[in-house]
């Protein structure tokens, strides 16, 4: 017999979340080809190591199926200012009983705009909402200055361990 995960233990129904200028929504099989688009992109699959270079509209449409288990999910980012196609992905990954793991890209024509500290601060306060009782942890390489610094500004710190992918720290949301 199958049982349904219980909400608390599934990001399936994440829910789509409106910012000063993004909308956010989860990724679904009608947007494989925009996130295919964003992701082939070497900076962002030189730094995110599970995306394939290059990353093809099949790797597009497998990364969306991943989350029919409700163990990970990936959100698109696009912009409410302007008629922008998707500008950021942010994915969120149930790891254990006690934490949820955020990660993100964005793309390159959207970079230093403020659009991912934004995307991703809307996406953890979803998920702390939905998992009060996890830790929010994200995963980064300190030479990535950019994501390190947006992590650290979103009250991430170092934990002093190293994370599960290659030359990657491990950091905490504080006050999680």
């Amino acid at each position: 017999m199958f049982f349904r995960r219980a909400r608390h233990d599934s990001l399936i129904g994440l829910p789509s979340l409106e910012t000063a200028r993004l909308a956010i929504a989860p990724l679904g099989p009608e947007n494989a080809p925009a996130l295919h688009r964003l992701t082939d992109d070497p900076a962002i699959t030189g730094a995110v190591d599970f995306l394939a270079t290059p990353f093809t509209l099949a790797d597009a449409e497998a990364l969306i199926a991943s989350g029919r288990h409700g163990r990970d999910r990936f959100l698109g980012a696009w912009s409410r200012e302007e008629a922008a196609p998707l500008i950021g992905v942010v994915g969120a990954h149930l790891r254990g009983e006690g934490a949820v793991e955020i990660g993100y890209w964005i793309a390159g024509r959207a970079r230093g705009r403020g659009f991912g500290a934004e995307a991703v601060s809307a996406t953890i306060d979803c998920l702390r909402r939905r998992f009060p009782r996890r830790v929010v942890v994200a995963e980064c390489r300190p030479g990535n200055v950019a994501s390190w610094g947006l992590l650290h500004k979103l009250g991430f710190r170092e934990t002093g361990s190293e994370g599960h992918r290659p030359g990657r720290r491990q950091l905490v949301l504080e006050g999680t």
